[in-house]
């Protein structure tokens, strides 16, 4: 979009694709814990405390992303009007 505008989007832009990258990166992580964390629940017994634990960290980390996502929709929206022409 900075090409066809030929100049720099607002910076708030940038900040937010960050911001939705870091999010998905977190989930990723709270997804590999929650994983481990239960294929060692099936070689050990019974489901341990710290299970819940990480899964609150789990479902956490899926709202930050969801509030990310919804932020980076409506800043993409932005800079796709602000690429149209007038």
């Amino acid at each position: 979009m900075e090409r066809l505008r030929s100049s720099p989007l607002h910076a708030n832009i940038s900040t937010a694709l960050d911001k939705h990258l870091e999010s998905i990166q977190a989930l990723q992580a709270r997804r590999k814990e929650e994983i481990g964390s239960a294929s060692g629940r099936q070689r050990h017994g019974p489901p341990r405390c710290q299970d819940e634990r990480v899964v609150l960290a789990l479902a956490a980390a899926l709202r930050a992303l969801c509030l990310a996502t919804c932020k980076v929709r409506t800043v993409l929206w932005c800079a796709f009007q602000m690429t149209l022409p007038k």
